[in-house]
């Protein structure tokens, strides 16, 4: 007998007004007419720093969500404030497509999606002094310790945030692993003002990704945390700090 392949049939499309829902959170923002959608892909990412000016068409702080996912957060902020400009970036194509469609059909013009990694990101895309905030909700722990060498967290990363970011700016972080949140605790406060939140965030959105919503749905605690740039470093302390700060070797289970 032959095997039939059956396919879950495809969500019907949201009509304008409409509220999107995922787990049954709603995502911020509604659907607007098709003539009101907006373009938020960056189809190509040119190695050099970009001008977010020029790429928003206007200016305007810039906060980065790294690891984006579907957009979730990115989508609520830009929402919420739409006088800052948002670029939103994960490796994997697929999510970057789902964020891109919910934003256009929101038609906020004030964010971006793009596909490219944090590391490139940072290192090729992004100017010093350029970014107000970097968001990274649950980022990927690589429990599998053959493949810690893949966090992405590592101390050399942790400087060119704080290379990247404006006087002031932050580093919003968030994870469900306890092991992970051990590690960023003691680097980041390492060249960072660090502080710990206790309880959800004080600012909106309270769900920022999708895996926040599973974590907690298994009562799966979360950690969250507020690094700050300090503006009060010259280079050789900076370098010195980042060269005694250890890398993410650590088991996660």
């Amino acid at each position: 007998m032959k095997r039939r392949n059956f396919r879950r049939p495809a969500a019907p499309p949201l009509k304008p007004g409409q509220t999107e829902y995922e787990f049954g959170i709603p995502i911020p923002g509604t659907i607007q007419p098709p003539d009101q959608w907006a373009k938020t892909a960056i189809k190509r990412m040119d190695d050099g720093p970009m001008d977010w000016d020029k790429v928003f068409s206007r200016s305007g702080p810039v906060a980065l969500d790294i690891g984006c996912g579907n957009g979730r957060f990115t989508i609520a902020s830009a929402v919420d404030r739409p006088d800052w400009n948002h670029i939103a970036i994960d490796f994997l194509p697929a999510v970057v497509r789902y964020g891109t469609r919910r934003a256009n059909q929101r038609g906020l013009s004030n964010c971006r999606f793009a596909v490219i990694d944090g590391w490139r990101m940072l290192h090729t895309c992004c100017a010093d002094q350029s970014l107000s905030e970097i968001h990274i909700y649950h980022p990927q722990p690589y429990s599998d310790p053959n493949k810690s060498h893949m966090r992405m967290l590592t101390p050399e990363f942790i400087l060119r945030m704080h290379e990247c970011l404006v006087d002031g700016g932050r580093v919003f972080i968030q994870t469900d692993r306890e092991a992970y949140w051990d590690y960023l605790s003691e680097a980041m406060n390492c060249i960072f003002d660090w502080q710990q939140v206790e309880g959800d965030w004080q600012d909106g959105p309270e769900f920022r990704s999708r895996r926040e919503i599973l974590a907690r749905k298994q009562g799966l605690p979360i950690y969250r945390g507020i690094a700050t740039r300090r503006n009060d470093w010259q280079r050789d302390g900076l370098d010195q700090a980042i060269s005694r700060m250890a890398m993410p070797v650590f088991s996660i289970e």
